[in-house]
């Protein structure tokens, strides 16, 4: 018997095996759309301390050397 997960994206039984090319996600679809959010920052992971300092690293260097 397969192991099934809830699909993160979507709650459909997801297969955890390595037949199923899309795990965590039940498809390719659901893959996707979580790459998607992802991509356009609806998802985050929080930075509480706020190390980041909102900038690119790129962006505090002014002397035109490459980093």
């Amino acid at each position: 018997m397969t192991k099934k997960i809830e699909c993160p994206q979507c709650g459909k039984p997801a297969k955890i095996g390595a037949d199923n090319p899309y795990r965590p996600f039940c498809s390719r679809r659901c893959k996707l759309i979580d790459l998607g959010d992802w991509l356009d920052e609806s998802n985050r992971i929080p930075d509480p301390a706020g190390s980041a300092g909102g900038m690119m690293p790129d962006e505090s260097d002014d002397s035109g050397t490459p980093h």
